[in-house]
């Protein structure tokens, strides 16, 4: 099965609500990530390299940052004269704003009857950190006989996660039974958002729902439909984490100090793209102490970073001392600051001789363009 016979569906705004520390500005797809990424970056490249040609990302507000980051598509090689990258505004024939996932999907519906070419679409969100290969998961739903493949991994849900999915399959895979926010789960087969289907089977489904006046996709959807269609479940075993708060966020940078996540995560052979921005390489000045940190390029360092993830244009002053903390592009930190567990968006400016703690399970946040 080729990829082109795949159109996507990114949803931009979905979850937005989770993170709102970090999307006040900006949309869940655009909020940085991992030093020079975002994190609409994973599940677009995750596309691209799984050979689809076409994407759509549905966006409702908060979206200048996200158009700035994308522009044509370039970095991921979808800038085509056929095909190639869609941004698809905030739609309604009704005049109403989206306020579920079977609206947005209602209102990009001409973007779907129009994709002739697609016999399939892939829809998934901008929280998930993975690194897919979607081509095994469209093998396996064509294989089945599939109407529909959602995409599991098993463990316990995310404590924030917005009303998970537990499946419960046959051997084959098969989905016999699916619970939405299950009380106390506990260890299971939970969704990750990512579904695959016929293309003219989604806007069948979503038009049956518009005209019914239903419009939570999960229970008047997913739940209707089970008993008619086909379900089956495609288990992904790699390393993934779903942002579903600021904790999750702060957690996910902080695993990248593992190799192993790394490994997994950026893939040689499926790289990660993103929009590429040309500096100087990040410099050190003397008497700096850089322990188990990520630093992106265009920083310098002139204190001491420990256990730390640097973005892009990142300021350390002298007398410095920074730990546990991930620091956002083009944030300013004066001398003699001391810094541990700190999340600091963009932009941001911290005197000197300031003393910032939070901790492990509750990290400071400074917001966007704060000068403390």
């Amino acid at each position: 099965m080729h990829g082109n016979n795949v159109v996507g569906v990114l949803f931009a705004n979905i979850h937005d609500d989770k993170v709102r520390e970090l999307t006040e500005r900006r949309t869940m797809a655009s909020i940085p990530f991992g030093g020079r990424y975002r994190l609409i970056d994973f599940p677009l490249s995750n596309m691209v390299n799984s050979g689809i040609s076409k994407v759509g990302v549905i966006t409702e507000n908060n979206y200048q940052s996200l158009m700035d980051h994308l522009g044509s598509g370039k970095a991921w090689d979808l800038s085509r004269k056929r095909e190639g990258l869609f941004l698809l505004p905030p739609f309604d024939p009704r005049g109403n704003p989206h306020s579920s996932r079977i609206e947005s999907l209602y209102s990009i519906r001409r973007f779907l009857v129009s994709s002739k070419s697609a016999e399939f679409v892939l829809l998934s969100d901008c929280d998930v950190i993975c690194n897919i290969d979607y081509r095994e998961m469209v093998d396996f739903h064509v294989q089945q006989g599939a109407d529909l493949t959602i995409v599991y991994t098993r463990g316990a849900p995310p404590e924030k996660m917005s009303n998970p999915i537990v499946l419960q399959m046959e051997p084959d895979g098969r989905v016999n039974n699916l619970l939405v926010a299950p009380k106390e789960p506990g260890a299971c087969c939970y969704g990750l958002n990512m579904y695959l289907l016929r293309r003219d089977l989604l806007v069948q489904l979503i038009d049956d729902c518009v005209s019914r006046n239903l419009y939570s996709f999960k229970r008047d959807l997913l739940l209707r439909s089970l008993s008619s269609y086909s379900y089956y479940g495609y288990e992904f075993s790699g390393y993934c984490h779903t942002i579903c708060s600021p904790l999750d966020y702060y957690q996910a940078n902080m695993e990248l100090m593992d190799p192993a996540v790394r490994g997994q995560l950026f893939n040689p052979k499926r790289p990660i793209y993103t929009k590429v921005r040309d500096d100087m390489p990040a410099r050190y000045g003397l008497g700096s102490q850089i322990r188990s940190s990520l630093v992106a390029d265009g920083c310098v360092i002139e204190g001491e970073v420990d256990n730390c993830i640097l973005f892009r244009g990142v300021k350390v002053g002298k007398g410095s001392r920074l730990e546990n903390c991930v620091i956002l592009q083009d944030t300013v930190i004066g001398t003699g600051c001391r810094l541990n567990y700190v999340i600091a968006d963009k932009d941001v400016l911290i005197r000197d001789q300031r003393t910032l703690t939070g901790f492990d399970s509750y990290p400071m946040f400074i917001r966007k363009g704060s000068i403390v």
